[in-house]
């Protein structure tokens, strides 16, 4: 008789921030900020303003950034949605969609350099996106264009033992779990490429609730990207602003024995971004399960 296998046990899940919130602060002031908090780690977003990854001597900027999140007991995600890292006129292009193959280049140098990156700090992953599909390009050109661009740097991931974790973006050639699974199965589902899931994405575009989708997304899921929103309105909402119930999405997430960063997306917030983190992981904390206290046998070990 064939069982099922056994679920994982359920996890404590670790918070984090995105640096995308904290774009008026130093990064080292940030991750100060986050530490003082209580966060277990950041969503490190490489910008212009915190770690360039485009500026001299990225090495040596990587190793100071390594040394502060270990003394601040952090743990880091690599993430690349900065808006105009790579051109000024654009907001996150060029993708890996552009009709110009100079231009997709820009943006694989960009993953390279954030997989390295993400090796160097001890990252658990590095995120990453579509884009959008471009005027006058078939929707089978662009699928093509994904997975011939996505392919080599999937095979670094697995050389540099930090996976690539695919964000489905409202809008964008990739949107949906549907559509990851079929860039998944086009690359050969490698084991290097994972998903990262944005819980207010769910509530836009698809059919199922936010926890459905957590429990859909478990075998693959190597990020988690969270905020509060409304249904069909892809706009990135503090906790309690939104229409999310999250005690069913964090039981989820906790039930998975996912052990990656949870980290709050809040990146037009930056104005006052250590008031919403200070908020946001209060409102996190009070909702998320507790892990159970082990129980300790007189004169015994837990």
């Amino acid at each position: 008789m064939t069982h099922p296998p056994t679920p994982p046990p359920a996890a404590p899940l670790r918070f984090g921030y995105g640096t995308n919130g904290l774009t008026d602060l130093r990064l080292d002031d940030a991750l100060g900020v986050l530490a003082d908090l209580g966060y277990d780690g950041v969503g490190l977003t490489l910008d212009h303003m915190h770690l360039d990854p485009l500026a001299p001597d990225l090495a040596a900027r990587t190793r100071h950034v390594a040394r502060r999140l270990d003394a601040l007991g952090l743990t880091v995600t690599v993430e690349t949605g900065a808006r105009y890292v790579l051109d000024a006129w654009h907001k996150h292009g060029p993708t890996l969609l552009d009709p110009d193959p100079e231009r997709r280049d820009l943006r694989t140098g960009l993953l390279t350099r954030a997989v390295q990156v993400a090796a160097d700090l001890g990252a658990h992953a590095v995120h990453c996106f579509s884009g959008i599909t471009p005027d006058g390009t078939d929707p089978d050109t662009a699928w093509q264009r994904l997975a011939d661009t996505l392919g080599p740097l999937a095979d670094l991931a697995a050389r540099t033992g930090v996976p690539l974790a695919v964000e489905p973006e409202p809008g964008h050639l990739l949107a949906t779990l549907a559509d990851f699974h079929r860039l998944r199965t086009a690359l050969g589902s490698p084991e290097s490429l994972g998903l990262t899931l944005d819980i207010g994405h769910c509530l836009v575009v698809e059919p199922e609730p936010p926890a459905a989708c957590v429990r859909a997304a478990a075998p693959w899921l190597r990020h988690v990207q969270i905020e509060d929103m409304r249904p069909g309105v892809h706009e990135h909402l503090p906790f309690g602003d939104g229409e999310i119930d999250f005690p069913p999405v964090l039981d989820a997430l906790a039930a998975t024995g996912y052990q990656g960063l949870t980290v709050v997306e809040l990146p037009r917030h930056s104005h006052a971004g250590p008031h919403f983190a200070e908020r946001s992981l209060a409102f996190l904390r009070a909702l998320a399960p507790q892990a159970p206290v082990p129980t300790r046998v007189p004169g015994g070990t837990p």
